[in-house]
């Protein structure tokens, strides 16, 4: 599943198309995708990890769920959820969520809990975890209304870098810790992004599916934590649990 960084890359290459006419409409989304056609984009959005294209009245929202993917200027084998043909150029959708949002999309979105966005507020965030005591932190870092775009990935290396174990409780966090989950969440997001677009995204990860920890040279422990179950990678010597 894409997470925050990976969606302001596809935002940031698909700008050559804002202003451009759709001419044509293909794909085999189930939601009305034909009164696309003819409409002219006014502009790409990211939020967490939707990705988001304007039109004058409605913005289509692509959500690439855990095995989708997109292709620029070419296509895959295989047939696209979604298609957009413009005069020169195309974007293809593959095995992702369409949905359509009416009206006015800045209503729609809190843009503040968006860890990659300009209007970002770590405030806001330390609010909503101080009222949630009893969450995992595991699972409160995959809470896509506090940390949008932070996925598994950001998750485990997060927790790696301040030393905390994903089954601590929020509310047994020191407060100075968890400003460090509030602050490495979007710090970490913007490595995330510059080590994707250089290519080194997977020789910079320290804890993610890793086996070893690179600081105490034991064992990491691999389990599926929380409510939300995802795989999560953690040294119990170096990592310490709040209860």
């Amino acid at each position: 599943m894409p997470e925050g960084p990976s969606i302001v890359i596809l935002k940031e290459l698909v700008q050559p198309f804002i202003g451009k006419k759709i001419v044509e409409v293909g794909g085999n989304s189930k939601m009305d995708i034909q009164r696309i056609a003819g409409q002219s984009v006014n502009d790409f959005k990211s939020w967490g990890k939707h990705f988001l294209i304007c039109f004058d009245h409605f913005t289509v929202r692509i959500h690439f769920m855990l095995f989708g993917s997109y292709r620029i200027n070419e296509q895959k084998e295989t047939m696209p959820r979604l298609s957009l043909q413009f005069q020169e150029g195309e974007l293809n959708f593959y095995a992702c969520s369409v949905q359509f949002i009416e009206g006015d999309v800045n209503e729609i979105y809190d843009w503040s809990s968006d860890v990659m966005s300009d209007n970002w507020s770590s405030d806001k965030a330390k609010d909503k975890l101080e009222k949630q005591p009893t969450t995992l932190v595991c699972d409160a870092l995959l809470d896509q209304d506090i940390f949008a775009g932070v996925g598994n990935i950001i998750k485990n290396e997060v927790l790696f870098r301040i030393r905390v174990h994903p089954e601590s409780l929020v509310g047994t966090l020191p407060a100075n810790t968890r400003d460090e989950v509030i602050a490495q969440a979007r710090i970490y997001s913007f490595d995330f992004l510059e080590w994707k677009k250089n290519y080194v995204l997977k020789k910079n990860w320290l804890a993610h599916s890793k086996k070893i920890c690179p600081r105490c040279n034991i064992p990491f422990i691999k389990k599926y934590c929380g409510k939300t179950k995802r795989r999560t990678f953690f040294c119990t010597n170096c990592q310490l649990l709040y209860q």
